[in-house]
């Protein structure tokens, strides 16, 4: 048996940076420049996480020809405002950090499309904490992948060499913990993100946390019990 880093994926938007109305505020606008209605703010918020393409069919109920230019109007404002007015959550730099010190591989699993997930991530200085930023395609008119979030999430451990049982997720909504789940990797739950109430109830999570400390305590317990798992496994070879 072959050794696994013990590697922590983590969601970007809602889990690591909040987008401070970046998003809702964007696709409200990019809406609007369009002459489309915008929707309410629940419905908004609800947008933060799915690929960008199927939010606005399925959730605004933009017509599929209208729907480049509204990508490309919310992308224009989000390179030029967004970004900026976003910020990491509190205690997230310093738990990386920390979780680097421990030896931890890091690496992010997001629907972003990937180099717009580097730049953020290096606009606020995150980037270096992590081994590998993996994220949608960058031509958002293309279908969203059919599998959602699992291909991501195997990408993350592929590059990383990492195994399920020695690997946990954290984001903030059911996209993750199924793309986790579907990849065999135990998936924990942020409250500072953008799930709406309820959502988590479903899941079946290995914690739901509501500070960076705590999140810091349920990886490492999450992790004891991935190492529990593969020591087991290899006893029985």
């Amino acid at each position: 048996m072959t050794d696994s880093p013990e590697l922590v994926i983590f969601d970007l938007d809602g889990t690591l940076v909040d987008p401070a109305g970046s998003i809702t505020g964007g696709i409200a606008h990019a809406l609007a420049a369009h002459g489309l209605p915008v929707p309410d703010g629940a419905t908004l918020s609800s947008m933060v996480g799915p690929p960008l393409v199927e939010s606005l069919r399925r959730l605004a109920e933009v017509p599929a020809e209208a729907i480049p230019a509204v990508v490309h109007s919310y992308r224009q404002r989000y390179i030029s405002h967004g970004m900026a007015e976003s910020r990491p959550y509190s205690g997230i730099p310093e738990l990386l950090e920390r979780l680097r010190g421990r030896g931890l591989r890091l690496t992010v699993a997001t629907q972003k499309p990937e180099s717009l997930a580097k730049r953020l991530l290096a606009a606020h200085g995150l980037d270096r904490h992590f081994h590998s930023i993996h994220g949608a395609p960058d031509d958002e008119t293309l279908p969203p992948a059919p599998d959602g979030k699992t291909g991501i999430v195997r990408a993350a451990l592929a590059t990383n060499h990492g195994r399920p049982d020695a690997a946990v997720m954290v984001g903030d909504r059911r996209h993750d913990a199924a793309g986790a789940a579907a990849n065999g990797v135990a998936c924990i739950g942020v409250l500072w993100g953008f799930a709406p109430e309820g959502e988590f109830a479903a899941l079946d999570l290995a914690a739901v946390v509501g500070t960076a400390d705590e999140l810091e305590e349920a990886i490492l317990a999450a992790l004891d019990v991935g190492r529990a798992a593969s020591a087991q496994e290899a006893a029985a070879w």
